[in-house]
């Protein structure tokens, strides 16, 4: 039971993250929502108990430095940062909403994350692509329909997934957190009071999120896929590991410059920003007290210590 809760939230943690470095970004956690401000991370778990309890941390430099801070380069960099942040906040929200008796130990979140990762390339990765080798043979496909057919198959499968999980009580408080985070965002970006109050008036959509994200992915994947010609179908699996990075790398870009312009990128990201309808839940105002505390505390992290004895101020190094 205990390796399937973590399961459900190392999957799903891919479908949330946000995958850029920006002044404040997000991502909804086992109850509760992680911050990231410009220089620090700040994590706000509602306890069993009532209380929130919160934990602070400086990020890494890294991303700033070298190679990584250039186009493209910077966007699957950043996706790697996230994904590595995002699982360390899970693990910790885990512990402490499920309190002790549920603690999961690492060798259970080990086994979680094997499966998940062999269930994400089974079903996101591997099964496009058979039915579409399938199809090619069965309808005589050109190379260019293949790739396409492969994309809206990778595109339909995912939304259905996500669609599923939701009908999940669990998932459906992670989703309500991930709403909290976007509103308690977008408020704070409009300048307006961060109270509880005021931020539920937002909307829980936000261009830059996680999920929007993955969609772009996917539909950069079918342009570079169809671009590089075809093959056997262990070069097309090898094409596409070695290609991700890029692709993540392009699609990162394209939602950056979307996210900035008030005219062609708002009607470019529409279809994706759709999604979130299914990614987030209106939240209660005690989910929003919580995704507010998270974000103070990632643009005041001397703020630490202020709440329960678990609050802390670390250096991630």
């Amino acid at each position: 039971m205990k390796i399937y809760i973590a399961l459900q939230r190392i999957i799903l943690s891919a479908f949330i993250a946000v995958p850029k470095r920006i002044p404040v970004g997000g991502q909804a956690v086992i109850e509760g929502v992680l911050m990231k401000g410009p220089e620090h991370w700040g994590l706000a778990v509602r306890e069993p108990g009532g209380s929130i309890w919160l934990k602070a941390w400086l990020g890494s430099d890294w991303l700033k430095n070298g190679i990584w801070k250039y186009p493209i380069i910077r966007g699957f960099a950043t996706m790697v940062e996230m994904m590595r942040i995002g699982m360390r906040a899970l693990s910790i929200s885990a512990e402490i909403s499920l309190g002790e008796e549920d603690k999961i130990s690492p060798l259970e979140m080990a086994g979680a994350i094997a499966v998940a990762i062999f269930a994400v390339a089974g079903l996101f990765v591997a099964l496009p692509m058979l039915v579409s080798e399938y199809l090619t043979f069965l309808l005589g496909l050109t190379h260019l329909s293949k790739n396409i057919m492969e994309g809206i198959l990778r595109g339909v499968i995912f939304v259905g997934y996500v669609a599923m999980i939701g009908l999940w009580k669990d998932i459906q408080q992670v989703f309500a957190y991930h709403g909290a985070e976007h509103k308690t965002i977008n408020a704070y970006e409009n300048d307006a009071e961060l109270t509880p109050e005021s931020v539920a008036k937002f909307s829980r959509i936000h261009r830059r999120c996680g999920t929007s994200f993955l969609l772009v992915v996917i539909f950069v994947s079918i342009i570079v896929f169809s671009a590089i010609g075809g093959g056997s179908l262990l070069w097309r699996i090898g094409s596409r590991v070695l290609l991700l990075p890029f692709v993540i790398g392009i699609s990162y870009e394209f939602i950056k410059g979307a996210s900035n312009s008030e005219t062609w990128g708002r009607y470019c990201i529409m279809p994706a920003l759709s999604l979130q309808y299914i990614t987030t839940r209106e939240p209660r105002l005690d989910q929003i007290e919580v995704a507010l505390a998270a974000l103070d505390l990632a643009l005041n992290p001397e703020a630490a210590g202020q709440d329960s004895g678990g609050s802390q101020l670390e250096i991630d190094g």
